[in-house]
């Protein structure tokens, strides 16, 4: 919907009570976001000529050169008295370039070009320096700066760099098409290389995008690629909103990877961070012109206590076109196909989820606990992102079940394509650490796994790149710790630890593949199991790189057993591929058997069964099925090429029998070994 439609829109906002009857009580609350949001719309429309323009913020603020060669600078800094342009193109001379200031707060110069050619260099280290209502001068980074560098040996704050290359990046490749049946492949450009030390854009094109491509996804999220002062925050304490880390290459760089991902047919999502930002002073927004409050909260409200960060006033005008404008910058000039938002729960509430948990109850997202300007910016940016870019993807990673997160903002939804399933690793990782293997609930497993709100769509995975952090461990090392460093080669026995680790890793990403969402997400690295946790360099571990990489020596060592893992996990994705059940209605579950420990579901034109008993086998075990029919395995945990034992004929055909079992209207009969998992295509 375009934002005209959406300001003549005649609806109220209450079209989603027709998706959920129970949030009829709240159609108030509704009717008063989408008043609010029809507000904005109105406002940008008729002052800024609408999204397209006001989105554009990033070729009006900061630094922009104009056909003839001259740079236009500008800045919004309100609180600022003086203000002038200072770099090393004038000797850091706060005289030589004075700005002017308008009355919305708006500093602006124009520096004339040298016989067309711009009189700042390219590469050129800049600041704006201002003088506060106190008389105190102070020196920032522009907040708009597309480029900032850090030189270690000097001063661990970043350089703001006028970035203005002779030759531009020439894209060679359009987006694919948008996923039917979205399977993200998280990944950090930093930890991409298997030596110790921060890895590279370039790397990462020539290196890694091949993996993702072979493995079978069609997605990939790119974590920390926003500027961050800290490295251990693994890209969530944001510095320069405009700027791609300098850490891993330039931004040509950047676009080559992206380019290159679109021509081998993936998605590219960013992990964009407008939840909070860096509290840094030298070389982030905060105190960005003397005052407390310029693009955030000022006091209390201003800060998250957690994160130790600072927070967007998100119903400020020029706070709005500065985060809008941010995503819009990706999309134009990047060519990302979409976005991660992170820290969604924390935007919504004004207790940020700390402290907090969610019951489910309604009143918990309708009542004075929520802040509705942070919604309404997610509605903005939903509705503004949407309405420009039709096969745009939009993730949130909320984990308070906020009804219509993913339903369309016209509905009175926040307008989300995806939200991540953040129930489902927690579960995973309390089961692996709590239970014997004999005490596995299996209804509560599936419970978990389906326990979604209808008609929006979840992305499922199975552990989170938190989880794989020091402190905590990946789901290999919670299963085969004791033994990975010694029993993974396949010239050592197989160990009872080993083989339940390897068929537990499987069967569980299987499950939660298969029940989980309407898409899929696996971190970098855990396809594998990959060996050891990551920690990026700190003060903690003298500043080590050791753990801050991916050891991809070990999968492609034929002796080893990580190849079984990324077998099964090529296999899963590949089969996703040809059969579609993440873009299937949800799976029906005709079999939770808590004695037998079997599941028994359909999805996908597909019959899956579970076997999770730790010792029993069965023969001859009736399994319902609503389909008449032969059927043929097409996917085999228990495979020898996924490092299992070959318990099944992979060839054998099911023919099924008209009588009803389990519910369903036919039942074959299949000899299932424990610790296995089956899908079955029928003919």
């Amino acid at each position: 919907m375009s934002p005209t439609a959406m300001e003549n829109n005649t609806t109220d906002g209450t079209g989603i009570i027709k998706v959920d009857p129970w949030l009829e009580p709240f159609a108030p609350v509704l009717k008063r976001r989408h008043v609010s949001l029809k507000k904005w719309v109105q406002n940008i429309n008729q002052n800024e000529g609408g999204f397209d323009k006001f989105t554009r913020g990033y070729e009006h603020f900061g630094l922009n050169v104009q056909p003839n060669g001259d740079i236009i600078y500008r800045e919004w800094a309100p609180n600022a008295t003086n203000a002038s342009l200072i770099g090393d193109f004038n000797d850091w001379n706060t005289s030589a370039h004075p700005m002017k200031k308008d009355s919305f707060g708006v500093w602006e110069i124009r520096v004339p070009s040298k016989n067309g050619v711009p009189a700042i260099p390219h590469g050129s280290k800049i600041k704006i320096s201002m003088i506060t209502p106190e008389g105190e001068r102070i020196d920032r980074l522009p907040a708009w700066i597309k480029r900032v560098t850090q030189d270690l040996s000097v001063s661990p704050a970043y350089d703001a760099i006028f970035w203005n290359p002779p030759e531009k990046y020439c894209w060679k490749n359009k987006a694919p098409p948008k996923p039917k049946s979205l399977r993200i492949y998280e990944a950090h450009v930093g930890i991409s290389t298997p030596e110790g030390r921060v890895g590279t854009y370039n790397e990462f094109t020539d290196n890694v995008l091949r993996r993702i491509k072979d493995l079978g996804y069609n997605a990939i999220q790119l974590m920390a690629i926003m500027e961050h002062a800290y490295y251990a925050s693994f890209g969530y304490q944001v510095t320069s909103f405009f700027a791609a880390s300098s850490r891993y290459g330039t931004p040509e760089e950047l676009m080559r990877l992206i380019d290159t991902a679109h021509g081998m047919g993936l998605y590219i999502l960013l992990d964009i961070v407008h939840s909070h930002a860096c509290k840094n002073v030298l070389d982030g927004l905060n105190m960005f012109d003397g005052s407390d409050h310029c693009y955030f909260h000022e006091g209390g409200k201003g800060r998250h206590d957690l994160w130790d960060s600072r927070l967007f006033n998100y119903g400020n005008w020029e706070v709005l076109r500065f985060l809008l404008s941010n995503l819009r910058f990706f999309m134009e000039e990047y060519k990302f196909d979409g976005f991660r938002f992170d820290g969604v729960t924390s935007m919504m509430y004004i207790h940020h989820g700390i402290g907090t948990g969610f019951s489910g109850d309604y009143h918990e997202y309708f009542g004075d606990s929520v802040d509705e300007e942070s919604v309404i910016y997610l509605m903005l940016a939903n509705e503004m992102l949407h309405s420009l870019y039709p096969n745009i993807i939009t993730v949130a990673e909320d984990v308070s079940g906020m009804p219509g997160l993913c339903r369309p903002v016209s509905e009175g939804g926040v307008g989300f394509d995806y939200r991540l399933a953040m129930a489902i690793p927690d579960m995973w990782i309390k089961i692996l650490k709590e239970l014997r293997d004999d005490d596995w609930n299996i209804g509560n497993i599936c419970w978990t796994l389906t326990n979604r709100r209808h008609m929006e769509k979840t992305i499922a995975y199975c552990e989170s790149h938190d989880q794989a952090l020091v402190g905590d461990k990946t789901l290999a090392f919670w299963l085969m710790d004791k033994e990975m460093y010694t029993h993974m080669s396949d010239l050592t026995p197989l160990t009872p630890i080993i083989d339940r680790g390897l068929a537990l890793h499987k069967m569980i990403r299987l499950l939660t593949h298969g029940l989980g969402g309407e898409g899929y997400l696996n971190f970098e690295g855990n396809e594998f199991g990959h060996p050891e946790w990551l920690d990026f360099p700190r003060a903690g571990n003298n500043n080590s790189y050791h753990y801050a990489r991916r050891q991809w020596n070990v999968v492609d060592d034929n002796l080893l057993r990580y190849k079984y893992l990324n077998e099964f996990d090529k296999t899963l994705q590949n089969t996703e591929e040809k059969f579609g059940w993440l873009s299937s209605p949800q799976a029906y579950i005709s079999l939770k058997h808590e004695d037998d420990k079997l599941i028994v579901f359909e999805r996908g034109n597909l019959l899956w069964i579970f076997n999770f008993h730790p010792t029993q086998s069965f023969v001859d075990y009736r399994i319902g099925t609503e389909w008449p029919g032969s059927y043929k395995i097409v996917i085999n945990s228990d495979s020898e090429k996924h490092g299992g034992h070959n318990r099944v004929d992979e060839s054998q055909t099911y023919i099924s029998k008209p009588e009803p079992w389990n519910g369903r209207k036919n039942y074959i009969q299949v000899y299932i070994p424990c610790r296995i998992a089956l899908v079955l295509s029928h003919d």
